[in-house]
């Protein structure tokens, strides 16, 4: 069976809204126990009373993903919850603003980059570490298609979103023999709390070839997808899911 998840435990960051949240359901919808990860408690406390409302297992861990010593702790205490780890969704991350290359300033590209980088390269750090212990594991971490095409304004990010590629392929590379398999999923145009669709420029909607903004819903499937069985050869990828939008770019 492809999708045969039953006993299998992930570990969500950024899950209190959003692609996270939506992500965590539909792991538990599949009988996957998650761990819901982020800065904020009361969203990722909502998130866990979402997936037992759906039937599912899960337990909330605050963390930061730019501090190292709380990423260990949330590796550490899933596998104290659940004894192993064989999923993680790396989603956690901060907006930038949308203003010129030449108008960012030194402090709000340390502060993105602490987030939307290392705190990508550190969650992965301690995710790897313990699925070599454990004899393998999936992780998929959310880019963008900015992080493989570029985009005007907010250059950080940008920038950003094409490191969190990067590392998600050499990660893919040094470790493809060691059962540990590491892709992307690079949305486009989501109505999420840091996207919202109330907030679109004019024509930002028709700019999209479907006509629509995403739903975090729209998001999930790919990330399952990413982690079940049937996509056991696909490593160092990028799952663009977009509406067609970067087709004609």
């Amino acid at each position: 069976m492809f999708f045969q998840f039953s006993g299998k435990v992930a570990l969500v960051t950024g899950g209190s809204s959003g692609m996270g949240r939506a992500t965590a359901i539909a792991y538990a919808k599949e009988g996957i126990k998650v761990v819901v990860a982020d800065r904020n408690v009361q969203g990722g406390e909502e998130t866990v009373s979402l997936v037992k409302a759906n039937g599912g297992e899960a337990i909330f861990i605050q963390c930061d993903v730019s501090k190292e010593d709380q990423v260990e702790n949330l590796v550490k205490k899933t596998i104290e919850a659940y004894g192993r780890l064989d999923y993680a969704f790396n989603n956690a991350g901060i907006p930038a603003p949308q203003i010129e290359f030449v108008d960012f300033d030194a402090e709000t590209y340390d502060k993105i980059s602490d987030v939307d980088l290392k705190g990508y390269w550190l969650c992965m750090k301690y995710e790897i570490s313990q699925m070599l212990s454990q004899g393998g594991g999936v992780i998929v971490n959310t880019a963008s298609v900015v992080g493989i095409r570029g985009g005007r304004r907010g250059a950080p990010y940008v920038a950003f979103k094409h490191g969190v590629v990067g590392l998600s392929k050499s990660a893919a590379l040094e470790y493809a023999l060691q059962n540990i398999r590491v892709n992307c999923v690079c949305p486009g145009e989501i109505d999420t709390a840091m996207n919202p669709l109330a907030d679109a420029p004019p024509g930002a909607v028709e700019a999209v070839p479907m006509h629509r903004f995403g739903t975090p819903e729209d998001i999930a499937p790919a990330v399952l997808f990413l982690c079940c069985d049937g996509a056991s050869y696909i490593t160092g990828q990028n799952l663009v899911v977009d509406g067609g939008q970067s087709c004609g770019i």
